[in-house]
């Protein structure tokens, strides 16, 4: 019997936080290995595991599986989150890439310089509100069925929910107008296996905070000025 897959980052959300989403949604166990230091990050990166040097990284199946969405996509694969053909499947992509863009500016936003932190917020709630959550509220309106893709719970949902409830953490109200994207959030939390990750005590992460911030920064020696994208450049790229 195969173990259960064992996840390796720092003890925060991150990109690690959509792979802690999925598993749970899948009803998989798994554990964590967190480095909470620069030199606990080294040595895993010493031991050749990682094939770019960096994380997250996930072991499953006798794999060190690397880069976020290589990790998804074979964890939706593996556990029948990926839709039932390939159209499926590309629709399902083309949702999970329209909330990894939305995920990003808010995963980045506690980073944000001072001076850019209510411009970043009012620019995280005018594109959720006018070019992302609109995108949804319309899937489930013409699809006119409980899931985005199918008839079955997939990747996209757990998704979704997971991005919903980060822009929640940024402006409670920020469903108020997609009265469908209000019905999915309480329908899909209901499911079991979510219900579960959303209680308290969960393997689910809380938002950084000041603390944790300084303690990200030490691990990956960001910096604002050299390494990290700031969110003045990720709106430019959009």
């Amino acid at each position: 019997m195969a173990g259960k897959p064992v996840l390796h980052y720092f003890n925060g959300r991150g990109r690690m936080e959509s792979v802690r989403w999925l598993l749970a949604a899948a009803g998989v166990e798994f554990e964590e290995q967190l480095f909470e230091t620069r030199e606990e990050f080294e040595k895993l990166i010493q031991g050749g595991t990682l094939m770019y040097g960096q994380v997250p990284m996930v072991e499953i199946d006798g794999m060190n599986l690397v880069e976020t969405r290589a990790i998804l996509r074979y964890i939706a694969a593996k556990y029948d989150l990926y839709g039932k053909s390939l159209k499926e499947q590309a629709w399902i992509d083309m949702y999970v890439e329209g909330l990894r863009d939305l995920s990003d500016m808010i995963m980045f936003f506690p980073l944000s310089l001072p001076e850019e932190k209510e411009m970043n917020l009012d620019c995280i709630l005018q594109r959720a509100t006018t070019r992302f959550f609109p995108v949804y509220e319309k899937a489930l309106r013409d699809h006119g069925q409980d899931f985005l893709v199918g008839g079955q719970l997939s990747w996209a949902d757990v998704q979704l929910l997971e991005v919903i409830l980060m822009a929640e953490e940024c402006k409670p109200s920020v469903l108020l107008g997609f009265p469908l994207l209000q019905e999915f959030k309480v329908r899909i939390s209901r499911i079991p296996t979510i219900n579960k990750f959303l209680q308290p005590g969960s393997q689910r992460k809380p938002p950084l905070d000041e603390e944790s911030i300084a303690t990200v920064k030490n691990i990956f020696k960001f910096e604002h000025g050299m390494f990290l994208k700031n969110m003045s450049t990720i709106v430019a790229e959009y």
